[in-house]
């Protein structure tokens, strides 16, 4: 109901007429479609809410909205990395790598730590993914030193992602040490960003939507 009712809007909310407003109905649309997708089984919600992502990146530029910018991105990154996960060969786990890569650009440590924090995670579980895949330590090593310093984030106050944090460790030190040859089924979703823009405080790991 929520993809449909996203879409009816695009009717009224076009590009040309409201472009922020188009940009962030494409957002949700694109949150709802990964929802379904990673319930799903196949790819194509997953591919829908891809471009749907690619669609509001057209208008949340990092010129204009780095913040709103950062967290498509980071939603971009979620869908390819579920993808990649699904699909043979590593092509969407790069993608979803390089998207967090940009959203970190302006998700800094300084300037939003939580939501910094988040981003290290969800890359560093890409990487791991992508591991699996193709094997390089030393990659994976560095995302492990990454993940290391948000957790140090996550010991602030949010018990949450830091138990996610600990759990994403300890595979990635299974993985390094080759005690796990093979992926196990994924427990939890990937981490959503906060928000289109800096919180004020911690909430729940829900897709962000843009006000």
């Amino acid at each position: 109901e929520a993809v449909a009712a996203y879409r009816e809007a695009l009717k009224e909310r076009t590009r040309n007429r409201v472009p922020l407003d188009w940009a962030k109905t494409q957002m949700n649309l694109g949150n709802a479609l990964q929802r379904l997708g990673e319930r799903a089984p196949g790819t194509d919600r997953l591919e829908d809410a891809v471009a749907a992502y690619r669609d509001a990146l057209r208008e949340f530029t990092r010129d204009h909205v780095p913040l709103d910018w950062a967290a498509s991105q980071m939603n971009l990154g979620n869908a390819l990395a579920t993808l990649g996960e699904r699909a043979p060969g590593t092509d969407r786990l790069v993608e979803a790598v390089a998207a967090y890569r940009e959203a970190l650009k302006e998700t800094t440590r300084d300037r939003v730590p939580l939501q910094w924090a988040i981003t290290q995670t969800n890359l560093a579980s890409a990487d791991l993914a992508w591991h699996r895949k193709a094997p390089d330590p030393g990659r994976l090593a560095e995302a492990r030193a990454r993940l290391g310093e948000a957790r140090a984030i996550f010991t602030e106050g949010a018990p949450y992602y830091e138990s996610i944090a600990d759990g994403l460790l300890a595979e990635i030190d299974e993985a390094l040490q080759g005690t796990r040859p093979t992926p196990p089924s994924r427990q939890k979703p990937w981490l959503r960003p906060i928000s289109g823009r800096a919180p004020a405080c911690p909430r729940g790991p829900s897709p962000a939507k843009t006000r």
